[in-house]
């Protein structure tokens, strides 16, 4: 009788006192696939009797087969489906470990995890700094200052706040006369330049996102990106300050300082 290649095995009845004769009779070999059945045509020796009843049984089994492999073609198992993406079927979702939530006095802020604490104090009311280990131009800090404004819109537009904290963008120690040079006004050794700004609104409560480019004329680096996150909360003015050098920025730098000054977040 025939047989298929999907391990099912039917036996045709014989009668051992009627004479029987061997012919070649079509079966056929499914392969499943996802959504694809392959049929494929093969011969092979069966028992015919009574008159081409043989030729009709296999037909049937044939179709038969054909139907219920079609129907397990049509279904795509669970670990077919994951195939290319980045499926965790045997625990629970991956978390981002390239950052430590950290959780102040009423701001919390996402710190790169390979940033370590520093002692430096820099500005007026740092509570927090971590830089990088192998670069300390690498780093993120954040101030609590009083003030007297009820929102960040209260010290105008974003440039107009940042002329008034610009000591956050450091200060020219060199205070001699200079050539112009390297792109430089004469006198001048340190440029700032806003590349950004955004006002976003987060919990009801304003804040101002600036990115700055600083250059210095000796061309430390190329430059420092800076980027400043400031808000306004129960009469205390936060900012949060992430940088690198230029040439860190490009090479994967960008990544921790965006994350960090755009995590910022105020009670």
């Amino acid at each position: 009788m025939a047989s298929t290649a999907c391990f099912l095995h039917h036996h045709a009845l014989s009668n051992p006192t009627r004479t029987q004769s061997q012919r070649y009779v079509p079966t056929t070999t499914i392969t499943t696939k996802p959504n694809r059945v392959v049929c494929k045509a093969q011969k092979q020796a069966v028992q015919e009797e009574d008159g081409g009843a043989a030729d009709a049984v296999s037909r049937r089994l044939a179709l038969t087969v054909l139907v219920g492999a079609a129907a397990i073609g049509s279904k795509v198992s669970p670990a077919d489906a994951a195939y290319g993406e980045a499926a965790n079927i045997f625990g629970k979702p991956k978390t981002n470990t390239d950052f430590l939530p950290y959780i102040g006095n009423g701001f919390t802020v996402q710190i790169p995890a390979k940033w370590n604490p520093s002692k430096e104090v820099e500005f007026p009311g740092q509570v927090l700094r971590y830089e990088d280990n192998f670069d300390p131009n690498s780093n993120v800090c954040v101030m609590v200052t009083p003030t007297d404004k009820k929102s960040i819109t209260d010290f105008g537009s974003p440039e107009d706040f940042l002329s008034k904290v610009d000591y956050l963008l450091g200060k020219q120690a060199y205070s001699g006369k200079t050539e112009a040079e390297g792109g430089f006004e004469p006198n001048d050794v340190a440029t700032a330049n806003i590349l950004e700004t955004s006002t976003p609104v987060v919990g009801g409560k304003p804040y101002y996102i600036i990115s700055v480019l600083t250059r210095t004329a000796d061309g430390d680096e190329g430059g420092k990106h800076q980027l400043i996150t400031a808000t306004v909360s129960g009469s205390k003015l936060y900012i949060c300050k992430a940088q690198a050098g230029d040439k860190r920025w490009f090479k994967g730098a960008k990544k921790f300082v965006e994350s960090a000054a755009t995590s910022f977040s105020v009670a």
